[in-house]
């Protein structure tokens, strides 16, 4: 976001915006914030990782985080913490206030659709255009869904394919756990499906590691994507 792509009448923020910068490149995550800050935007925050991102954001409080998907290239950061994806969706549980949208140089497919799934209000390229970023985070903010051109169409058109596809039965997994993932995928919170089911909090988490073990996947945002691949939202 340099200079290069600064508009010659710049617009600004229409009211405060507090935004949140999560990117591992020192030299964009700076520009981006300086570009944010010379239009308004209170840039309350900035993080190498999502591990960082979810430690300062209890006292940063954004309103909106701007999140890239991928770490790791830029300056040091842990390799083995939470993709952007996983940062999202824990974002997304733990402060469901906060609003995430994803500025990525990645556009590829699944990428767009493990972040959507995460929870992500938007997507955005990092090619876009300064005013363009400025439109999207305050468009975000007011609780928007934000694409990069183009996007929304991929999105949509998956979305299409997923439900035209017979539901399948997930043999490996009890009635229960089924249940459990079909809320998950939802973005619903533990503690929202224990409501839901009338369970305990404890009971949803034992139900969604052992569904996690049985489908031999890692995270959430995993386990939400096999249940739209597998019908169970609907």
């Amino acid at each position: 976001m340099g200079s290069a792509v600064r508009p010659s009448q710049p617009r600004r923020a229409a009211v405060t915006i507090r935004v949140m910068v999560v990117d591992d490149h020192p030299i964009w995550r700076a520009g981006v914030a300086r570009d944010l800050g010379e239009r308004g935007f209170d840039v309350v925050a900035t993080a190498v990782d999502g591990a960082a991102a979810l430690r300062i954001i209890p006292a940063a409080r954004p309103d909106v985080v701007l999140m890239d998907l991928h770490f790791g290239s830029g300056e040091p950061s842990s390799l083995s913490g939470p993709s952007g994806a996983e940062t999202t969706w824990r974002i997304i549980e733990s402060w469901p206030d906060i609003r995430v949208l994803v500025l990525s140089a990645s556009g590829a497919h699944a990428d767009v659709l493990a972040a959507v799934q995460a929870g992500a209000s938007g997507y955005l390229v990092k090619s876009a255009s300064v005013e363009e970023l400025v439109d999207a985070v305050c468009r975000t903010a007011e609780g928007d869904a934000v694409f990069t051109p183009g996007l929304a169409g991929l999105v949509l058109g998956e979305y299409r394919r997923m439900a035209r596809q017979p539901r399948s039965d997930v043999p490996t997994l009890t009635e229960r756990e089924t249940e459990v993932l079909r809320q998950v995928a939802t973005g619903r919170t533990a503690r929202q499906i224990a409501d839901a089911l009338v369970i305990s909090h404890r009971t949803v988490e034992n139900h969604v590691q052992s569904a996690l073990r049985k489908l031999q996947l890692h995270n959430r945002v995993e386990l939400a994507r096999y249940a739209i691949e597998h019908g169970l939202t609907k």
